[in-house]
């Protein structure tokens, strides 16, 4: 589903990005993560090109995302994008927010946008606040509304870029259970997260980064395991988050 080959960027003069390789296959949920700096949003949104690069290829369900014809908006579409903020419209009601897209971008009418929202809005268990403008919602909520507004496109798979780091801890899990529930009804996952136990539960892989390289790229028993296969950067890493 997506295939990153050899993918180096830079910012000016330095390099954030270097050399990156890996893969997703469809229905595999792969967990990246690494200290803060190490490139994992920007390795992220480089896939449906957020971020350009500058050198390497990705491709996406067998669409060059940097290749000159490459419909980009469309590509878009197909690829539902999560952030850590929660990016919705401030100005117009959750029910609006999520068939705006529907309608612009997809061409869907009316009534069918509406049940598309309403059947995602229960999904995540947000039926009830369909009437309300995102500032009557708390954090967790919020990003609930911007899960279900992404799956309401239709996407082949979902990338999310630490959806939980804005939030407060009481609200980290509610928005991990709706994640979780994607990941075993079989979508194709790229996330960015620091939340290892989210990781341990529903990862296939685990890809760890650190100075803009990908590190390790390996099974989540390797990287997890009680004699862990993983680089000793990634146990170093993994020993200040589960101990602290």
């Amino acid at each position: 589903m997506i295939v990153i080959r050899e993918v180096s960027k830079w910012y000016g003069t330095t390099q954030v990005l270097d050399g990156c390789s890996s893969s997703v296959e469809k229905g595999q949920v792969v967990v990246v993560c690494g200290p803060s700096g190490s490139g994992k949003s920007t390795l992220i949104k480089c896939v449906n090109g957020l971020e350009p690069f500058q050198k390497g290829e990705v491709v996406v369900d067998s669409i060059s995302v940097n290749a000159k014809n490459t419909d980009l908006p469309k590509l878009r579409s197909r690829v539902g994008m999560v952030f850590q903020h929660f990016e919705l419209f401030p100005h117009l009601t959750v029910l609006k927010n999520l068939t705006l897209a529907q309608m612009k971008v997809l061409k869907r009418r009316e009534p069918d946008a509406l049940e598309k929202t309403r059947h995602y809005l229960g999904r995540v268990g947000l039926i009830d606040h369909k009437d309300k403008f995102p500032g009557e919602l708390s954090g967790g909520q919020q990003q609930r509304v911007a899960i279900a507004r992404a799956l309401c496109m239709d996407p082949i798979c979902m990338l999310f870029d630490e959806p939980t780091s804005a939030l407060d801890p009481e609200m980290v899990n509610e928005v991990l259970d709706v994640m979780t529930n994607l990941a075993r009804e079989g979508m194709t996952m790229m996330c960015v997260t620091h939340e290892m136990g989210f990781a341990k539960r529903v990862a296939d892989r685990v890809i760890f980064m650190d100075r803009g390289r990908i590190v390790d790229d390996c099974a989540k028993g390797d990287f997890f395991g009680s004699a862990p296969k993983c680089s000793e950067r990634a146990q170093q890493f993994l020993s200040k988050i589960i101990n602290h």
